[in-house]
C-alpha cells in the first residue's frame, strides 16, 4: 500500500523569513516591515511611513532570496518533526519561490539536514497539491502552510487532503487569525506532530470543497 505523503511549506514554517526580511530591508534601504500587519503589503513601508506600490514589493522578496537566504534559520522543532513524520510518510516541500531559486533552497534546507524533495512554485498552491496526489497516489496527504489564501486553494482543488495553519514567527502568528480553510491551526512543530500521525492513520479528509 501508499505511504502517507506530507506536503510542507518552507518560509515560517520550516524555515524563518519574514523576521530576516525585515532586516534586511531596514539596514538596505531604511524601510520598516510591520510583523503585526494584517497583509505583507500594508507591513512594508517607506522611511516617510508610507506604504510601497505592490510593484516595488515583490523585487524585494526576490532581492532577498538573491542574497540573503543564509540568514534563514530553523524554526524549532522542524528537524526532528520531519524525522519523525519521515518514518511514515513520503515529504515534499511546496515552497512559492522562483525555479531560479530552487537549488539555493535545497542547499539551505540540506544545511539543516532536511533533503526532501522541492518543488518550486507561484501562485495558488491547490493545482500542484491536486498533481502531487496524482502523481505520488499516497494513501493520505496532508498539506501545511503559513497562508491562509493556499488552504483555500487546497481545499478547491484537492478537497481530500488535510490542512494544516502554521505560523512560526510569534509576532505575526499573534496577529493572523486561523485559516477558514484548514482543518486546524497549530503553530509549533511539536504539538503538530501527533495531529499529523492521527490524521494519517485516520484516511482522507472528508469530501468539501470551500465556498
Amino acid at each position: 500500500m501508499s505511504r502517507p505523503l506530507l506536503i510542507t511549506d518552507c518560509d515560517e514554517v520550516l524555515l524563518h523569513m519574514v523576521s530576516h526580511f525585515a532586516d534586511w530591508v531596514s539596514e538596505t534601504r531604511g524601510y520598516s516591515f510591520n510583523l503585526t500587519a494584517t497583509a505583507f503589503r500594508d507591513a512594508l513601508r517607506d522611511g516617510a511611513g508610507q506604504p510601497l506600490p505592490e510593484e516595488q514589493v515583490w523585487p524585494l522578496l526576490d532581492g532577498f532570496f538573491d542574497t540573503e537566504m543564509h540568514r534563514q534559520n530553523i524554526v524549532p522543532g522542524a528537524v526532528e518533526a520531519l524525522r519523525a513524520i519521515g518514518e511514515h510518510a513520503d515529504i515534499v516541500v511546496l515552497t512559492n519561490i522562483g525555479d531560479r531559486y530552487e537549488a539555493g533552497r535545497v542547499e539551505q534546507l540540506g544545511r539543516f539536514e532536511i533533503n526532501h524533495r522541492v518543488l518550486c512554485n507561484r501562485g495558488g498552491k491547490g493545482r500542484p497539491v491536486e498533481e502531487l496526489v496524482a502523481d505520488m497516489r499516497p494513501s493520505v496527504t496532508l498539506f501545511v502552510d503559513d497562508l491562509s489564501v493556499h488552504h483555500h486553494s487546497v481545499a478547491n482543488h484537492a478537497p481530500e487532503v488535510w490542512r494544516l495553519h502554521m505560523i512560526a514567527e510569534p509576532l505575526l502568528a499573534g496577529a493572523t487569525p486561523p485559516a477558514p480553510h484548514a482543518h486546524n491551526r497549530i503553530d509549533a512543530w511539536g504539538e503538530a506532530v501527533p495531529w499529523i500521525l492521527d490524521r494519517f492513520a485516520q484516511g482522507p479528509a472528508p469530501l468539501e470543497k470551500a465556498a
